[in-house]
């Protein structure tokens, strides 16, 4: 069955379309300053990110992933050393530990909130244990309060991987403000998105904060004078006045995801109720961005069949644990059971949201997955 009705998974045309004139004034203007690299541009909007979060220091780099290899580096994470990540996230965050020579040690989800399971931290900790990443996953901090109990008793770095959750926060607190640095990724579908690959460390640490800003630099304090080995990792000027655009827009935008949310909610209530369907969770004395809103069903693979026949774009994160990826095998992750997470990778399913997604779209795709629900 075909249908005259589309509903991407994920569109930016009618971001852009109305933001065309101020990002192309924005970016002509970069390119007549003559100065596209770490100029003022990346300045202002580091400030305007330390005012926006709350967070002393906001450090500008090339993506999200170098973020958290750089965080990593700064508490000289290497061969020997341990960290602990959820086994139900993107490829990002335990790539940058095995990029050092470290070794992620994979931790269960609570299948609820798939964010990483505190109550199993514990377990998991040895004496090579240097770190905890914890990941904001779909839009939605993790339980933060153990997870820094734990570290504290144990003397661990806590790094946020806040890719997915700007302007979350957790009984009062944003993301990327309790840990000891919060990293976040710019990358084109998130909720603050570049115009290509942008990503920032945010940290409270003055130390950390001046080890940063010469790690993205080759390791130099000064300009050809190199302290420490670093690499390059630089925000550039274009990325930088786009962001600044959109990061006024940001409120805005996170509250229409969360209206879209809401509408999903009421249209799915009665499947959610008889547990066809399991909508998702929010947790108490928390906000949730819904970079993502993502349902778990048995017959995941069939429904998103079924949507894909109606016009209906979906997406599956993720259709693999890491602890289950070839490339941590020599890790001996094949031999740890993480049931939560390997039961999320057969049972999750993201819908279309983005701020212009229109009511009468989710009514739309509410009204295919309750007549898929209904067979």
């Amino acid at each position: 069955m075909t249908t005259n009705i589309t509903v991407p998974a994920f569109d930016l045309h009618e971001q852009y379309r109305l933001l065309e004139p101020e990002v192309m004034q924005a970016v002509g203007d970069v390119l007549r300053s003559g100065h596209y690299i770490m100029g003022p541009q990346v300045e202002a909007f580091e400030r305007e990110m330390e005012a926006f979060t709350g967070v002393k220091h906001a450090i500008g780099v090339a993506n999200g992933s170098d973020a958290l290899l750089l965080a990593l580096m700064a508490v000289d994470v290497g061969p020997g050393d341990e960290v602990i990540v959820p086994a139900f996230t993107f490829f990002a965050t335990a790539g940058a530990v095995a990029r050092l020579g470290a070794k992620p040690v994979f931790a269960d989800i609570d299948l609820d909130t798939f964010n990483i399971a505190a109550d199993q931290l514990g377990a998991l900790i040895t004496s090579k244990t240097k770190a905890i990443i914890p990941v904001h996953l779909f839009g939605q901090m993790a339980d933060m309060d153990p997870i820094m109990s734990i570290a504290r008793n144990h003397n661990l770095t806590v790094i946020e991987d806040s890719a997915q959750a700007i302007g979350a926060e957790y009984r009062g607190c944003g993301s990327c403000t309790i840990g000891d640095m919060g990293c976040l990724s710019f990358y084109p579908t998130k909720n603050l998105a570049a115009c290509g690959d942008a990503g920032m460390l945010l940290t409270n640490n003055d130390a950390l904060a001046d080890k940063l800003r010469v790690l993205r630099v080759h390791g130099a304090k000064k300009k050809y004078y190199h302290s420490i080995l670093g690499f390059n990792s630089r925000l550039d000027e274009i990325q930088a006045a786009i962001l600044r655009i959109k990061l006024r827009y940001l409120p805005q935008w996170i509250k229409a995801r969360q209206e879209i949310a809401h509408w999903y909610d009421l249209g799915l209530e009665r499947l959610n109720a008889e547990r066809k369907i399991v909508v998702p969770k929010r947790i108490n004395d928390g906000t949730h961005v819904f970079h993502q809103y993502t349902l778990r069903i048995d017959t995941r693979d069939a429904l998103k069949q079924y949507l894909h026949e109606n016009g209906i774009g979906s997406t599956v994160y993720y259709p693999r644990a890491l602890h289950q990826q070839e490339v941590f095998q020599n890790y001996g992750s094949s031999m740890v059971s993480l049931p939560n997470a390997e039961k999320a990778t057969q049972c999750v399913l993201s819908l279309p949201i983005f701020p212009e997604l229109t009511e009468g779209l989710v009514d739309y795709v509410i009204d295919k997955i309750n007549v898929f629900c209904g067979k």
